[in-house]
């Protein structure tokens, strides 16, 4: 038997372990790593030797000289007879002459540690890049689908699966399986599971799963669907398992990027993986994107999927490092649990701080233990007590506050002290192409779609070989069955079925196939019922190879079925978002947890200044009083709007490209009515000419709220408020408009509020909110109203349903009895400072895209500037409650009570609101209501700007 000899690297701890002593050393080597390179020698092993430079025996004289691989010239070693200090001397005794290979020890120690890393690499620890899976969860999946456990048919014992994947495919442990298994179970692991568990299979607390013996699995129907579709139409390649008994896949024919979809984590040899889940709705769309468009910026990309979704939800923490991830492949990104705050006992103001959510990859028992330690070791203050309430219904973890204390500040403790905030390190490494590479975001969905075409281009080759296999059969059988007669006269005289199947191809010109096909007809199939069945389905075998072939030669086509299919499982699989995007610093504990949330006025002006102050600036005043002058303005400037919102909420600035931006309310510099305040370009990104022309405040972004978009040129669009819970700082598409148009007005509203529109000619419109549709961000919306030549929308307000369902109709009564009209009413305001109010009854609802009825009667050269529903708050004598603020384009402001302005019919002129003189126009009125009057300040309780 012929040795072979290898040697063996020498790690850190192989170099440790071997010590040389003054004798000759003998080692037997093990199997080599190379075989190639030694190939051909005889060794004796008797003869191998370890030489150390202080040796006291004699030596062996060895002559060493290299491999004879090459075909190169050997050449005598200069240090023939030296030690062979560092390198290991291999003697062979041939026939006729020695052959010894010198190798060096740190070179020999690289290769093969290179061989094991790449070996550990590709085999276990990374997933590969075209359907996301690692070899051990690739060949679960197979394994349960050739084993038929399917969504459809009863639970299996995960020990029968683990069984069949351990002799037939993955000859490891059968721990790395079963924990390979459960891991594909876990809603909370995985984003979208793809094994559907029955049985423990662990929690969120780290529990472990019990036994395989006692759990059962199943696959999920969007693993079917998604990743073993068509695994049998030759899409993939099948390679031999480990001991060549049968044939695996090398990858699953996938159609949607699972990389992206459940993410990854793995730790190989100097090398490591993590990659953060996402919505499925999510990345079809972004797919879509890239579909329709190669060139695709990230920036548009990120429309589509703003981050990761993370299965425990959560709040994200800025964008910074998903950008950095997106971009190139590596980034972190910062993750909070979400929390309430719930009042416990109102008399001793007792609150209490509810975890209802906890970062990806957080155990909440070692979480609620680390606080219990915090406390006890007073390290955390202001906690009483702690317990986990969680149950099947969701998590809830309670921690009780003791009397007086501040839950921001326990919260800003528990995120800078315990892992309720901690951050992804995201890490995009995957295998593409047969090695490891770190990807960005549009790299990975391109190296997806290119594997997707070639899997829709082998199965469209597929399907064309067998329809067309088939239909020469099918036409072989027609072409029998047109000629039954001369068959039977062939058959009759065939003395051998070979030598009728010879007749049949010589008489009919006929292939084989086809005159085995017609001596396999039986005869109760030569009526002529089933052979118009054969010609159906010739003709229909003939319409499915134009289409195969038409998509075989259409790259375009191949890219329309991949979105097509895509979308299909979007439709039945899709799950809204968890994960919350919050805008905030990285994470860092924000002013907003110390600022209080009081009330403020933000008064904005046309060349885009804004300003912070409190309520009390602006006192009451009588009606058709100068007012009081809102401060200074830059030259040529005038103010534009005015309005009331809270410090802690969110400020979305709508400009009139049909952009929006937001920040928070109390980021706006606060100063003194007198100061010229910030330009708005020092808060936003906003770009050149660009102006915010709608301010909206939002405090919670309700998912039954909509956002109700009006433009100049009387466009309306209805989105809904969730849409722009995440803006980039960049700001994102509120609105397409077409050329010419520009985004004017923007209110709060729900489907069973009414919409009152107004143009400037005083042309109005009731509509219910219901009827218009509700759209995404990125469309143009619908005609509002038909408006007349030179004529545009003036204003846009909204009447909640509580006020107009139960409104009674009443006749146009005379202008002497309009006094005794109950509410609620329209105010309108012209530009010329006059307004009016009239009563709601004498409008009714229509539809879009009408005229509407006449609201204003105007003077020559005056137009309408506002119209508001008043009517919200009313005092005992049912008068209106509320105020109306004016701002003349000069920035001259007046607030006056809306009860001191007169009801009159939707024909009169109105009477004088705010004189005029020396002021310009009405630029912007604004209506709040003030029930609660004190001496040194009013008390806001709602603002509609104009």
């Amino acid at each position: 038997m012929k040795p072979s000899v290898s040697l063996h690297p020498p790690t850190m701890a192989l170099a440790s372990g071997l010590r040389l002593s003054s004798s000759i050393l003998r080692y037997r080597l093990a199997a080599p790593l190379n075989p190639t390179r030694l190939s051909g020698l005889r060794h004796n092993l008797s003869e191998l030797r370890f030489l150390s430079a202080s040796s006291s025996r004699p030596r062996t004289r060895v002559r060493p000289i290299k491999a004879t691989l090459l075909d190169e010239p050997q050449k005598e070693d200069p240090h023939e007879g030296q030690d062979g200090n560092g390198s290991v001397l291999v003697k062979d005794t041939g026939e006729n002459s020695e052959r010894i290979v010198r190798v060096e020890l740190h070179k020999e120690a690289t290769e093969a540690y290179m061989a094991y890393a790449m070996s550990v690499l590709l085999g276990r620890a990374l997933p590969d890049v075209r359907d996301g899976l690692k070899p051990v969860h690739r060949r679960i999946l197979y394994a349960m689908h050739e084993l038929g456990i399917v969504s459809r048919k009863p639970f299996k014992k995960c020990a029968r699966v683990v069984g069949e994947v351990l002799g037939k495919f993955h000859p490891h442990g059968d721990t790395a399986v079963y924990d390979s298994l459960v891991r594909m179970a876990q809603d909370f692991s995985l984003r979208f599971p793809l094994i559907q568990g029955h049985g423990n299979f662990g929690s969120i607390d780290a529990d472990p799963a019990a036994a395989m013996r006692y759990t059962e699995c199943r696959l999920e129907a969007l693993t079917e669907a998604m990743l073993l579709a068509d695994l049998d139409q030759n899409t993939v390649d099948f390679t031999p398992n480990f001991d060549n008994s049968q044939k695996e896949p090398s990858v699953l024919p996938a159609r949607l990027p699972t990389l992206l979809l459940n993410g990854a984590s793995g730790i190989a040899v100097g090398m490591a993986t993590n990659i953060p889940p996402h919505n499925l709705g999510e990345l079809v769309d972004v797919l879509s994107v890239l579909i329709h468009n190669p060139e695709a910026t990230l920036q548009e990309l990120l429309e589509y999927m703003p981050g990761p979704d993370f299965p425990t939800g959560g709040l994200i923490m800025g964008n910074l490092g998903i950008l950095d991830a997106y971009r190139t492949g590596k980034g972190r990104i910062v993750v909070r649990g979400k929390t309430d705050v719930e009042l416990l006992d109102s008399k001793t103001k007792r609150n209490a701080v509810i975890i209802k959510e906890i970062p990806y990859q957080t155990n909440k028992a070692a979480l609620v233990e680390k606080i219990a330690e915090l406390v006890e070791n007073k390290i955390l203050e202001g906690i009483s007590d702690i317990r986990d309430e969680s149950d099947r219904s969701g998590m809830r973890v309670v921690i009780e506050l003791k009397r007086g204390s501040d839950p921001s500040i326990v919260l800003n403790n528990l995120y800078r002290l315990t892992s309720l905030q901690c951050s992804f390190s995201c890490n995009m490494v995957g295998i593409h192409n047969g090695q490891p590479k770190q990807m960005g975001l549009k790299e990975l969905l391109q190296a997806f779609l290119d594997f997707r075409c070639s899997v829709v281009e082998r199965r469209a080759k597929f399907k064309l070989s067998q329809a067309q296999d088939r239909r020469h059969i099918v036409e072989g059988i027609v072409v029998g069955l047109d000629n039954l007669d001369a068959v039977i006269r062939i058959l009759r005289e065939a003395s051998s079925n070979a030598i009728a199947s010879a007749g049949l191809r010589t008489e009919f010109n006929l292939s084989e196939k086809q005159a085995e096909a017609i001596l396999d007809i039986s005869l109760r199939r030569i009526t002529q019922l089933e052979r118009k069945k054969f010609v159906n389905e010739s003709e229909s075998l003939k319409e499915q190879i134009s289409k195969l072939e038409q998509l075989l030669s259409s790259k375009k086509s191949m890219l329309q079925l991949i979105e097509q299919e895509a979308n299909e499982l979007k439709s039945k699989f899709s799950s809204p978002r968890r994960s919350v995007l919050e805008d905030s610093d990285g994470g860092h504990v924000d002013d907003i947890d110390v600022i209080p949330n009081e009330e403020m006025l933000l008064a904005f002006s046309e060349k885009g200044y804004v300003k912070r102050m409190k309520p009390n600036t602006f006192n009451l005043q009588n009606r058709g009083t100068i007012g009081k002058s809102v401060g200074k303005l830059r030259v040529n400037d005038a103010m534009s709007d005015f309005i009331v919102c809270r410090a802690h909420d969110h400020v979305l600035y709508f400009s009139d490209k049909g952009t929006v931006y937001s920040g928070r309310a109390y980021k706006i510099p606060e100063c003194t009515r007198t100061a010229a305040g910030t330009p708005l370009v020092q808060i936003l990104a906003l770009s050149d000419g660009e102006r915010i022309t709608s301010v909206i405040p939002v405090s919670e972004f309700a998912g039954d709220q909509f956002l109700l978009m009006l433009t100049v040129n009387g466009y309306i669009k209805k989105v809904s408020l969730s849409s722009f819970s995440s803006i980039r700082s960049t700001g994102i598409i509120a609105i397409q408009l077409v050329p010419g148009d520009e985004l004017k007005w923007v209110r709060c509203c729900t489907n069973n509020d009414l919409v009152a529109m107004a143009s400037q000619n005083g042309m109005v419109i009731l509509s219910s909110s219901g009827i218009i549709r509700a759209q995404g961000r990125n469309t143009r919306g619908a005609v509002a109203m038909r408006l007349r030549e030179g004529d545009k929308m003036a204003s846009v307000d909204i009447i909640p349903a509580a006020m107009w369902k139960d409104l009674e109709r009443v006749s146009e009564a005379p202008q002497d009895t309009t006094r005794s009209l109950k509410g609620p009413w329209l105010l309108f305001v012209s530009e010329s400072g006059f307004g009016k109010r009239v009563p709601l009854s004498r409008f009714h609802s229509s539809r879009l895209n009408r005229v509407g009825l006449i609201g204003y009667k105007f003077a020559l050269e005056d137009r309408l500037a506002a119209v508001f529903v008043v009517g919200f708050s009313v005092a005992e004598d049912g008068e209106s409650d509320e105020q109306v603020v004016l701002v003349s384009q000069s920035g001259t402001v007046n607030r006056i009570k809306v009860r001191d302005i007169s009801i009159q019919s939707r024909y009169a002129r109105g009477v004088i609101l705010m004189r005029l003189d020396h002021a310009g126009k009405i630029q912007s009125a604004s209506l709040m209501s003030a029930t609660d009057e004190e001496p040194e300040e009013v008390e806001v309780e709602a603002a509609v700007h104009g």
